[in-house]
């Protein structure tokens, strides 16, 4: 028999119960399943079932198949890529938000769900220290957020005039980036109709691996020289591979002065700077058109929100707001629809976790939990470079900072260094202690180590410290893991 109502109560307390074991024994789980192609799919039926199964049967197998197969994100032991929390008052407001199961595409559809995001949105800009010019909304992710920021761009670029007549004919646009900057902005420069070859990587320089802000001065001026239509700039605040940051107050004046749309991805980094000795990372970002954070990240809202800022709200709606009259409400002035500042129509009420976790924690509370993170991570830093054979290669920006072993009989053959760091890497993640990934430092394999796990202790910073150690020791003393 199918579920009903009736029995959903006995199973939504089975699944809270289920929730609350497995992330009390996450410590006791390798972070990442030995990996083994198709044996997940291997296990599950070919065809779809014709009559109802018994949830008995459906949950076992949720137990059996699926989660032995799961790369556990939420582990206090996950190092890799970027956190992807979920602290559990989000997760209690997600269960409600997909019991309540609303489409928040416009005021009248979910009125509560659209003025509840207009005010924690300007929460978190108090929060991150934005001034109040800026207004706030939810996006599914930081790549949507970007991808409406270089549409605006477009727009603006074409006297608006993109949406209407495409882009053959009015010249040949120009977006700025660092070399650094994440693959989503490639993505959007791709579906915007703007093309990969005027996407203009401006070099980087120095320990920030900022971008060259007269490089960038003399790369927009060439262009208009030839003909191309410069466009619009993307800062970058914490870049994914090590952190790269740009000097925004230099960059963005650059940009403005040349009449550039101006952007800042700070997806990641941006959830630091509800700490206040933390923004002089991103100082000048109160002159940016639009910035983006991502609060599923390291502020522990449950994936997916997207937290993107506009100084003018007007030239986003402009650029993505279409208005049949079947999606008009009448008889309501002063409203907002958020989905006229997204690129899909429908919306998830994203605000409501966000509310249960700024009251739930405070703005200190998380504070206190980035501070610990960046702290750790230092204390993780500091025993590897003094580790033997071991080499810091980027420092610590804020939680993340990348190394690689580097044994004196290696030295110079950098073909025989990043095999050495690859299998290195691989036995850390096999070993399943701690999970870490792998990035490209000017033309060097070389490994992450980035902190933020909601449920990290100092224990765990520790623990790393130890595999890494005895690890790296393993394969040097095996000859220094020369192939």
């Amino acid at each position: 028999m199918s579920m009903d109502w009736d029995t959903f109560s006995t199973w939504g307390h089975r699944a809270a119960d289920w929730a609350a074991d497995y992330h009390r024994g996450l410590r006791d789980r390798p972070v990442r399943p030995a990996l083994e192609p198709g044996k997940v799919r291997a296990a599950i039926p070919d065809s779809p079932p014709e009559q109802a199964e018994a949830m008995e049967a459906i949950f076992k197998d949720f137990e059996d198949i699926i989660v032995p197969g799961m790369t556990h994100w939420q582990h206090p032991r996950f190092f890799a890529y970027f956190p992807a929390n979920a602290a559990p008052i989000s997760v209690v407001a997600e269960y409600l938000v997909s019991s309540i199961a609303a489409q928040c595409m416009l005021w009248q559809t979910s009125p509560a769900a659209t003025e509840l995001e207009g005010k924690v949105l300007d929460w978190l800009r108090q929060g991150l220290g934005l001034p109040e010019g800026f207004s706030g909304v939810i996006q599914d992710s930081a790549s949507s957020a970007t991808l409406a920021a270089v549409l605006t761009m477009r727009e603006r670029a074409l006297n608006w005039q993109g949406n209407k007549q495409g882009l053959a004919g009015n010249g040949r646009l120009r977006v700025y980036a660092s070399a650094e900057v994440h693959s989503s902005i490639d993505r959007a420069i791709w579906i915007s109709g703007i093309g990969e070859e005027n996407l203009v990587r401006i070099p980087t320089q120095g320990p920030s691996r900022g971008l060259d802000v007269e490089a960038l001065q003399g790369a927009i001026e060439l262009d208009r020289l030839e003909g191309f239509i410069p466009a619009g700039f993307i800062g970058n605040v914490g870049g994914t591979s090590a952190g790269a940051t740009d000097d925004l107050q230099a960059a963005i004046a650059v940009a403005k002065a040349e009449g550039l749309y101006t952007h800042v991805d700070a997806a990641w980094a941006g959830s630091a700077m509800i700490c206040p000795e933390f923004r002089h990372y991103w100082e000048g970002v109160e002159q940016a058109d639009s910035v983006v954070f991502n609060p599923h990240k390291w502020l522990g809202a449950q994936f997916d929100c997207s937290a993107h800022f506009v100084a003018d709200p007007e030239s986003l709606v402009k650029t993505l707001a279409i208005q049949p009259e079947y999606l008009k409400t009448q008889g309501a002035d002063g409203i907002i629809n958020y989905s006229e500042w997204s690129i899909p129509l429908g919306r998830r009420f994203r605000a409501l976790k966000l509310w249960f976790l700024l009251r739930g924690h405070g703005l200190e509370g998380l504070r206190t939990m980035i501070r610990n993170h960046v702290s750790w991570a230092g204390k993780v830093h500091d025993a590897i470079s003094a580790m033997p054979a071991m080499e810091i290669v980027t420092p610590p920006m804020l939680s993340l900072f990348t190394f690689r072993l580097v044994p004196e009989a290696l030295r110079g053959d950098a073909a025989a260094l990043d095999a050495l760091n690859m299998r290195l890497i691989e036995a850390v993640n096999n070993d399943g202690r701690i999970y870490l990934t792998q990035t490209k430092i000017d033309g060097k394999f070389v490994i992450r180590f980035s902190a933020g796990a909601w449920t990290m202790e100092e224990q765990d910073a520790d623990t790393a410290i130890s595999v890494i150690a005895e690890i790296a020791a393993n394969l040097t003393d095996q000859g220094g893991g020369a192939a």
